[in-house]
């Protein structure tokens, strides 16, 4: 296990090479969907397209809870680890396995139970409510894998190794490749078969990583005794992952309210938001995996005392992310067929699809801002105000204006693709004004 200590060397050089492997390992796990999704606009009709895109919704929403709880232990594990503090990074380990094995029960147990109110509350359009309950099920099922395998890469990732989940994620992407081709394309399972792909490959994938850990082990001294729930660490863990959970989660849920809005516009406009989420998902992985490098960075180098490495890296983290943002904005201008065209060969949900991209794709410009922004306060234990502007961004602006331009066009997506960015860029606007307002209280507290 190659680990890399964050609080030396060239801030650029160790954000990038500490990200890169963040962002490969995030462009094969966005697979997982997007190869269902890709495979069965290949073999099916639009109901199973609209039925796999509904579904993956609602798992994008719990796989984004899953990564925000555990992201509290990522960075709790950063912070021990920066200060050198052996003891308390054995102890986090221990807590992080223990709480988390509770949280993949309890959420196995809802979402299996409720999978069918579930796709009701979506909307789900009667000719693809078969395949969308089907997905759904399965999927929940596999809750248990998702959750262990995104505990270990977060332990994995605290202690500066992330290289490791990488190899780990693109085992698991060859395994559901392979596998949606050969039930979707093969024994035409349609969303079914798309969705035990994923779980099978999600399971293999969580396997291989216990026995990575069993087998290198760490390097410092972890034993079962370590493995129990410290009050305090279990606390601070949700102190922590819990405001960057609720976080993403209103995000996902604004998306899903959002599909139940488009939903009603018919089977063609579902499976054009779909498609088009997608390819945003595939759009903000340079942000989000140099964003949460920057989190890893940003804890490592608070552990140390490093505020001016701190700051660098928020810095080189924004630059960076911009770089890729741009492109994705500048391509989906001109060519958003090519990538709506990836998913499906219907022509009417290409049309529609395109036109909601155009806008949605600004987006990609203005979260390289904000993700490293929230990540650089999450990283320094402050994660209670990237939940707030995100609330009130998502609340009071993206789902009201979602909802608004439906009305206004009720036949079209152009509108509605540009209710994100108008959103994203309200957050922007409150974390500068934080900020800024931040400094000036430090300035006067250290004037007097």
């Amino acid at each position: 296990m190659k680990e890399l200590d964050l609080t030396q060397g060239n801030v650029s050089r160790v954000l990038l090479q500490f990200a890169m492997p963040f962002l490969l390992a995030n462009v094969l796990q966005a697979l997982y969907g997007g190869v269902d999704l890709f495979v069965v606009g290949q073999y099916d009709d639009a109901a199973s397209v609209a039925g796999v895109a509904i579904g993956s919704q609602v798992m994008h929403a719990v796989t984004s809870l899953i990564l925000g709880l555990t992201t509290g232990a990522t960075v709790c594990l950063a912070i021990a680890v920066g200060a050198k503090d052996d003891r308390k990074a054995a102890a986090t380990i221990g807590t992080a396995v223990c709480l988390f094995t509770v949280l993949g029960v309890a959420l196995t147990l809802a979402l299996t139970g409720l999978h069918s109110h579930i796709a009701d509350w979506m909307n789900t359009p009667p000719e693809a409510m078969t395949d969308t309950l089907h997905y759904l099920l399965i999927c929940s099922a596999g809750i248990p894998f998702i959750m262990g395998y995104n505990v270990v890469c977060g332990i994995l990732r605290g202690l500066g190794d992330s290289r490791t989940p990488l190899y780990l994620v693109g085992l698991a992407c060859i395994i559901n490749i392979v596998l949606d081709f050969l039930l979707v394309g093969g024994l035409h399972m349609r969303a079914a078969g798309a969705a035990i792909a994923t779980v099978v490959s999600q399971g293999l994938s969580f396997a291989a990583a216990l026995w990575f850990l069993c087998r290198k082990g760490f390097r410092f001294a972890f034993t079962r005794k370590d493995i129990r729930l410290d009050r305090f660490l279990s606390r601070k863990m949700f102190e922590l992952g819990a405001p960057i959970a609720l976080q993403d989660v209103l995000v996902s849920t604004s998306f899903l309210i959002i599909t139940v809005i488009v939903n009603q516009m018919g089977v063609i406009a579902s499976a054009a938001l779909g498609i088009v989420e997608k390819v945003i998902v595939f759009a903000m992985l340079p942000p989000v995996a140099i964003s949460s490098a920057v989190a890893t960075m940003t804890a490592q180098n608070y552990g140390a005392g490093l505020t001016e490495r701190m700051n660098r890296c928020l810095r080189a983290g924004i630059g960076m992310a911009l770089v890729f943002g741009a492109a994705v904005c500048l391509y989906s201008q001109f060519l958003p067929g090519t990538l709506t065209g990836i998913f499906t060969h219907d022509e009417a949900v290409i049309a529609m699809g395109n036109d909601y991209l155009r806008g949605y794709s600004t987006d990609c410009i203005l979260v390289s801002f904000v993700f490293c922004i929230n990540s650089w306060f999450s990283g320094q234990g402050n994660s209670w105000f990237p939940m707030l502007h995100s609330m009130v961004a998502t609340f009071l602006f993206r789902i009201p204006l979602s909802y608004l331009f439906s009305r206004l066009m009720p036949d079209s997506l152009v509108l509605m693709g540009f209710a994100p960015p108008l959103s994203t860029l309200v957050s922007l606007m409150i974390c500068l004004w934080y900020i800024r307002r931040t400094r000036r209280r430090k300035a006067m507290l250290a004037a007097s």
